[in-house]
């Protein structure tokens, strides 16, 4: 148990994190009609790497890591998972598609579960099945405002809690410094790789968005991992769900969306069940 008194600033931190990644969703937005998601995806790991890099090449090192061929693995579901996020951020209103990357701590129990052999109880487990009836709420399958653009950041979400299942089975060989480096240093060759099939040459004021995409991207890793040193990640995991409300009002305040009513209930009813899944994952 980490000291009360780390609890505040550690809010604070994520605090910090959840208003970059509104602005994160924002960018993402204002760019995608004119940029590729691939190629937006390339240069936020160009972009953040180059941040980064003085502190990898001072403190990391990277032959230590047994994981080589896993972190390329691994960066390129991040990859994919980031592309998956930007097509929804892209083209579905910004609310909606914010609410279901709250399922990630759904797909992940089920991944830990299936996977890593972690035991689901049954009140778990109807849990469970109550966030994916909020995923239904907002989505409305067959109705009129159903937006199959939203499926792609289900699929983000699912992608994520992957790369977190995969994670965790190598936090156990590799240090966190390493397994940030590898993945970042892997993220951006294979980031081009993707892009150049979809590439346009971005104009000078889109690369500066993309710069500061990057930057944000970059500075949030570092919020969010000095946080979860500061205090433990039950504790700040519900912090992060203050992400849609934020990103409801800017996608008001720039884009004049307005989130309906099924958005908040659905996504209502996904945070509670995140929250109980959790509560009751910690008694088990």
């Amino acid at each position: 148990m980490r000291p009360a008194s780390r609890r505040g600033p550690a809010v604070l931190l994520v605090l910090a994190a959840t208003a970059l990644a509104g602005l994160d969703a924002v960018i993402v937005r204002h760019l995608g009609g004119a940029v590729p998601p691939m190629v937006i995806a390339f240069f936020r790991a160009l972009f953040g790497l180059a941040v980064v890099l003085p502190w990898i090449v001072a403190r990391v090192d990277l032959r230590a890591s047994p994981y080589r061929g896993l972190h390329v693995a691994r960066a390129g579901l991040k990859q994919a998972s980031l592309v998956a996020l930007f097509l929804a951020f892209t083209h579905a209103p910004l609310a909606d598609a914010t609410a279901m990357t709250f399922t990630t701590p759904i797909f992940l129990t089920l991944g830990a579960w299936a996977f890593l052999g972690e035991r689901i109880g049954r009140p778990r487990m109807v849990a469970l099945l109550a966030g994916f009836l909020g995923i239904l709420v907002i989505l409305r399958p067959g109705g009129a405002g159903f937006d199959p653009w939203l499926l792609c950041a289900l699929a983000g979400a699912l992608l994520t809690a992957v790369i977190q299942v995969i994670l965790r089975g190598m936090t156990g060989r590799d240090t966190p410094d390493r397994l940030v480096a590898w993945n970042l240093l892997a993220m951006a060759p294979l980031g081009l790789i993707g892009a150049l099939p979809f590439w346009v040459t971005p104009t000078p004021a889109q690369l500066g968005l993309l710069a500061l995409q990057g930057i944000l991207g970059a500075l949030n890793m570092t919020l969010i991992t000095r946080a979860f040193s500061l205090a433990e990640a039950s504790f700040l995991a519900p912090f992060d769900f203050l992400r849609l409300p934020l990103v409801a009002f800017l996608a008001f305040v720039f884009f004049h969306e307005v989130a309906p009513p099924a958005t908040w209930a659905g996504a209502g009813v996904i945070i509670l069940a995140v929250v109980l899944a959790n509560s009751r994952g910690q008694r088990e």
